[in-house]
């Protein structure tokens, strides 16, 4: 997959989806889809999206982010697309929704088809809406695809959806929104090494800069480690037990016997909310309690398939 910063001219006409994608949740699949479909008719699936979220430059209620751009680029390869535009929204935000149409989506994409969702718009200010697209590219001869939207539970799939679901510890409601679980990579850094005193060596993480934050307390979560999935007990939020006020994300893994992984970058993903965060009276409490996660999470991992899915 090529990708591109700079809106270098596309190396062929293409069929290009249009939106930012945050989360890449179903919904956004089925719009990247139908650009996918271009390809039998000889053009370049191409995704074109920005960098940061356009709702926070445009004065609006971004929300934290649900995918990191890393993993936003792995999951667009692995579906197939072969050019992918990551601009600054800067770059095009003044554009009217003409100048959009003829300066990026055919002079620089060589658009042939153009795929959105039902709720997309563009052009300066955000005024121009998928039906302004279809009335530009269609009297330009491109033709022009909208995604309706996708309905989950009589409701609408959307990024504002799953930050709510994720903020309210529903970490299993959200991977169906999303079509795997919510994750972070980070490296594994080192901490006070109180795990290992409980005989419960954790990995501590901080958690990514602008995701949204999902619910503290203590999940059952899947770790990857060297493409080995391992069960997991990962507590979200302060350690009001031994004192702590910076939000980290810290996992146990019952079963993993390997070395130490400091350094590392790990992957975690949140597969079921257990409890909310406690003070407990000692710290033999506290290693009781997570020997209990431990064996919910051990159960819950072996029974359920859906911890299998990842991105």
């Amino acid at each position: 997959m090529e990708i591109d910063r700079t809106l270098t001219p596309s190396e062929g006409d293409s069929a290009v989806a249009l939106g930012n994608f945050d989360g890449l949740h179903v919904g956004h699949r089925k719009v990247i889809s139908l650009a996918l479909d271009g390809a039998s008719e000889g053009l370049l699936p191409t995704v074109f999206t920005f960098a940061e979220n356009p709702l926070a430059d445009l004065g609006g209620g971004a929300g934290g982010r649900l995918l990191s751009q890393e993993d936003k680029i792995a999951v667009l390869e692995h579906m197939g697309v072969k050019q992918l535009y990551i601009l600054e929204f800067r770059a095009v935000k003044d554009l009217s929704a003409e100048e959009f149409v003829d300066r990026i989506l055919i002079g620089c994409l060589k658009a042939k088809k153009v795929c959105c969702g039902f709720n997309f718009t563009f052009g300066r200010g955000g005024k121009a809406d998928s039906s302004t697209l279809a009335g530009l590219c269609g009297a330009r001869g491109v033709a022009v695809s909208v995604a309706k939207a996708v309905m989950v539970g009589g409701t609408p799939v959307s990024s504002t959806r799953i930050r709510g679901l994720l903020e309210a510890g529903r970490a299993g409601e959200a991977a169906k929104l999303l079509g795997r679980p919510f994750g972070y990579c980070m490296p594994v850094r080192r901490g006070r090494r109180l795990g290992h005193s409980l005989g419960t060596p954790t990995l501590n993480q901080e958690l990514p800069k602008g995701f949204v934050q999902p619910k503290f307390g203590v999940y059952v979560s899947q770790v990857l480690v060297e493409n080995q999935r391992y069960a997991g007990v990962t507590n979200v939020g302060v350690k009001p037990t031994v004192g702590s006020d910076q939000p980290l994300s810290e996992t146990w893994m019952p079963d993993y016997r390997g070395g130490e992984l400091y350094g590392r970058t790990v992957r975690v993903e949140l597969l079921r909310f257990l409890r909310p965060e406690r003070r407990f009276p000692t710290l033999e409490d506290l290693r009781a309690q997570i020997l209990r996660d431990g064996a919910q999470a051990r159960e819950f991992f072996s029974q359920d398939v859906s911890a299998a899915r990842r991105i």
